[in-house]
């Protein structure tokens, strides 16, 4: 057999074997299905996740965390009149986003207004006040062992928040990594409903 003729065959027995596996590959998707569909199912998901918008207007939010002590509230997305008590939801944009946590970056957080522009901001020993009136401990690490320093002394400006979460290890205002809210990244007043 010449040196062309091995090539040939190679090169036969090579696209033979490529469409057997084909076939092997038709016939497991055939039996199996139900498994293939899944793994569709996950990529579309995060093909959305990627390309549409991570947070959909809905009228109610479930709220699973320990941050608000609500578990189901009312959105209203209109209501932009925004004062110290309210509960919203805001598109984080905080320093974290670009210290090692970036999948933070405009996730909607669910808080409590504590401070608004002009109030003052004192910190003592990594106790935040507004306004003279404690609003909890900073702590000085993340679950992850990350360092976490306290937010800075002074006036919340004009166009600014200062929010709150419910538990003591809620990740809101008391950190510099967190810091204010921008009022531009409310997107809505929320109202308990339990």
């Amino acid at each position: 057999m010449t040196t062309s003729t091995r090539s040939v065959a190679s090169r036969a027995g090579s696209f033979a074997w490529w469409v057997q596996g084909v076939r092997l590959l038709r016939g497991e998707m055939r039996r199996r299905w139900y498994l293939f569909a899944a793994l569709a199912l996950i990529w579309v998901l995060a093909a959305m996740r990627v390309f549409v918008h991570h947070a959909p207007l809905l009228p109610v939010m479930v709220n699973w965390t320990p941050s608000i002590p609500y578990s189901l509230v009312y959105v209203d997305y209109n209501d932009r009149a925004l004062s110290r008590g309210d509960l919203i939801v805001y598109a984080f944009e905080g320093e974290a986003t670009q210290q090692g946590f970036p999948g933070l970056k405009d996730q909607p957080f669910f808080k409590r207004i504590v401070g608004v522009p002009g109030d003052t901001v004192t910190v003592s020993s990594r106790e935040v006040f507004v306004n003279g009136v404690s609003v909890g401990v900073a702590k000085t690490h993340t679950f992850d062992r990350r360092p976490l320093d306290p937010i800075g002394a002074g006036v919340i400006p004009a166009g600014y928040l200062y929010v709150q979460g419910a538990s003591p290890d809620s990740f809101d205002s008391r950190y510099r990594s967190s810091g204010l809210v921008s009022v531009r990244n409310v997107s809505a007043r929320v109202k308990p409903i339990f």
